[in-house]
């Protein structure tokens, strides 16, 4: 999944009473983007030391995620009181986010060719609820979640927790993902595919790994 961070900044001002335009809104949500305020957008180049220890257990406890992202986003100056928590509040709203376009129709295929799907993810909070909304929790077989079993990847202990809750070996497994940390399934003898991230609405090669379960009847882990 990724995000538009002008449509979410100016969503979450929206929350806030508040109508940004197109020029304002850019520049805020360059700014705390920058910042490390918006989760999938990209990484803080600096974390204030207040914030380190939230920020290394963001995907080990939702309350360290809640307050390593609310943070880095209010350590940019804004005049819209409240700005960083509605920020945060659509973390959890499938609005706030956009799955990419080719991975329904990837997992729906996947799925009818009975290939068994799990949803790999470092994430600091439940994303079930958005993955009903979109269509994506019936295709899914298990969901591991770095909070939920207390390991990030790249450990190798999520990739064979996963494995272990589709039932299969991690040699008959492929992981897909979209950062290095994805890559981690290879020590654990999964083979693996790392696909660039895109734009919203632009689609990202999952489709790929459509044609190497083809290719190796090989079980598939979107992240």
């Amino acid at each position: 999944m990724t995000v538009d961070p002008i449509a979410w900044v100016t969503a979450a001002a929206a929350d806030c009473g508040v109508s940004l335009d197109r020029g304002r809104a850019t520049v805020l949500a360059d700014r705390i983007a920058t910042a490390g305020g918006l989760p999938g957008v990209a990484k803080p180049s600096r974390i204030p030391p207040q914030l380190a220890e939230a920020w290394a257990n963001r995907d080990l406890y939702e309350q360290s995620h809640r307050e390593a992202f609310i943070g880095l986003a209010a350590t940019v100056p804004c005049e819209i009181s409240g700005l960083a928590e509605a920020i945060y509040a659509r973390v959890e709203t499938p609005q706030g986010w956009q799955p990419y376009p080719d991975a329904l129709p990837t997992m729906s295929a996947l799925y009818a060719a009975g290939v068994k799907i799990a949803v790999v993810s470092n994430i600091g909070f439940d994303i079930r609820p958005l993955l009903a909304a979109w269509g994506l929790i019936g295709l899914c077989d298990a969901i591991v979640l770095s909070y939920e079993v207390g390991c990030v990847k790249p450990d190798q202990k999520i990739f064979l927790r996963a494995c272990a809750q589709l039932g299969v070996e991690p040699e008959r497994t492929l992981m897909v993902g979209d950062t290095p940390a994805d890559a981690g399934a290879a020590a654990v003898g999964c083979a693996a595919l790392i696909v660039p991230s895109a734009p919203c609405g632009k689609a990202n090669g999952l489709h790929r790994a459509l044609l190497l379960a083809r290719a190796g009847n090989a079980q598939a882990a979107p992240p």
